[in-house]
């Protein structure tokens, strides 16, 4: 049987990227978390803060643990799948790896015991720096990995010699067009993402009646964050949209299966784009609507898609519903956040069951939008692994099929077994609690769970 092998190894690294990326979102914002949680405790004296510092940070433990088992697979695909890429642009992405390495992993080394297990054996100061410190060298890991990614969607500050690139300017790679936008949007998806993982769980509390301090602090400090965030996230969102409309006009049209220049382009509120026959069915649109958002214009020309040969277009209706899916949860996160404040403001938070029903299971949705948004830009950068300077089929090993298609699955095997088993641990540790005492040290009495339906005081 013959086996493709550039498609196989694109979905060996599409699952084992969409696993580990689940990971790294949740831990940028976690340790931020606790690191806030941990200065709430020092500066307050506040028991119960130091009660959910703690909480989290066992949390924190498997997550981290699981994105770097994750990561490591992927590191290793660059030389078993995708060799020629390796050999064309690694003198750039490998340093930009390597800084990652030589930064945050040596920051996150040197002081993730003193955060894990320091509890009790340390001054309160250096475990509140240690948590701060972790949560530096989280985001130094996401700036890294974000600048060599940026690097292939906006390539520059590098020079072809004998078919590879070679770096020529250090800081026009690291900080290539898109970089500032993928970065913010980035980072901040993973804190929304983390203020509803915060939010779900408060919202389980508070619904069972059990932690109620924990529970009342943790819907605060969810709802309050995503207040912030979510209207912010919409406008770096525009921002990052634009950029890329100036540098991957293509994909732009993509996300909004635009097919043809030649008229102001409408905002496609659903359709099914038929690539084959070069147009939507079942469409339903607001004229113009694209060319107002994105030209601010509502007259202006957008790129189509029939502007290029159909092999230099992405797969469209992958990148079209997947955007849609992102947009779609950004949207609803920011109304979830606003109701959240009305009630808040209103006294009727914690005994609003309508809305705290459905928070408690909103938890997956900031991880769901962050998956679709990678798509997106993954999927709406091909054919191009380096865009514009090396295409993805000419970037894979010359590997046969079938070997690709044993790990592909011995890769689901596994993958299957050991993050099922995290994930069950994870709900574990949030089935049991924050662990608090009997007595409740901020009030003088005891933690009792809170009575169904019993509202802010």
């Amino acid at each position: 049987m013959d086996i493709d092998p550039l498609l196989l190894a694109r979905i060996q690294f599409a699952f084992t990227i969409t696993f580990h990326i689940i990971f790294p979102t949740f831990t940028i914002g976690l340790s931020a978390y606790i690191a806030t949680l941990e200065v709430m405790w020092l500066w307050s004296g506040r028991e119960h803060y130091h009660r959910l510092a703690r909480f989290w940070t066992k949390i924190f433990a498997v997550s981290f643990a699981m994105g770097v088992v994750s990561g490591i697979v992927l590191s290793y695909q660059f030389g078993t799948n995708w060799s020629r890429f390796s050999e064309f642009a690694g003198n750039i992405v490998g340093p930009l790896m390597g800084y990652e390495v030589l930064t945050a992993f040596f920051l996150e080394a040197t002081f993730l015991g003193i955060m894990l297990f320091g509890w009790d054996r340390v001054p309160k100061p250096l475990h509140v720096f240690a948590c701060i410190a972790v949560a530096a060298g989280t985001l130094m890991s996401a700036f890294w990995i974000l600048s060599a990614n940026s690097w292939m969607h906006t390539p520059q500050g590098h020079a072809i010699q004998n078919g590879i690139a070679v770096p020529v300017d250090w800081l026009a790679v690291i900080f290539s067009p898109s970089f500032p936008y993928r970065f913010a949007h980035m980072t901040t998806a993973a804190y929304l993402t983390t203020s509803f993982v915060v939010l779900a769980v408060g919202a389980r509390y508070m619904i069972a009646g059990k932690f109620s301090d924990e529970a009342k602090t943790m819907l605060r400090m969810g709802i309050g964050f995503a207040a912030i965030v979510a209207p912010l996230q919409l406008l770096i969102g525009d921002q990052h949209g634009l950029n890329t409309l100036k540098h991957q006009p293509i994909k732009v049209a993509a996300m909004e299966a635009h097919w043809d220049g030649d008229h102001p382009a409408p905002l496609i509120l659903f359709a099914w784009p038929d690539e084959k026959n070069e147009k939507n069915l079942f469409e339903i649109s607001i004229p113009k609507g694209a060319s107002l958002i994105l030209k601010h214009d509502p007259n202006a020309l957008l790129q189509g898609l029939k502007s290029v040969p159909p092999q230099d277009r992405p797969p469209v209706k992958n990148v079209f519903f997947a955007f849609r899916v992102m947009v779609g949860i950004g949207l609803f996160m920011i109304a979830s956040a606003f109701a959240g404040v009305f009630l808040w403001w209103r006294r009727k938070l914690f005994g609003t069951r309508w809305y705290l029903w459905p928070m408690q299971h909103a938890w997956s949705f900031g991880f769901i939008a962050v998956i679709a948004g990678w798509f997106v830009t993954e999927q709406g950068r091909q054919p191009w692994i380096v865009y514009g300077l090396q295409r993805t089929a000419d970037a894979i090993s010359p590997i046969a099929g079938g070997l690709v298609l044993s790990t592909l699955l011995l890769y689901v095997a596994v993958y299957s077994i050991v993050f099922s088993m995290g994930i069950y641990y994870i709900n574990r540790l949030i089935a049991k609690g924050p662990g608090a005492s009997e007595l409740a040290p901020d009030s003088g009495v005891p933690n009792r769970p809170l009575a169904a339906g019993v509202k802010q005081q």
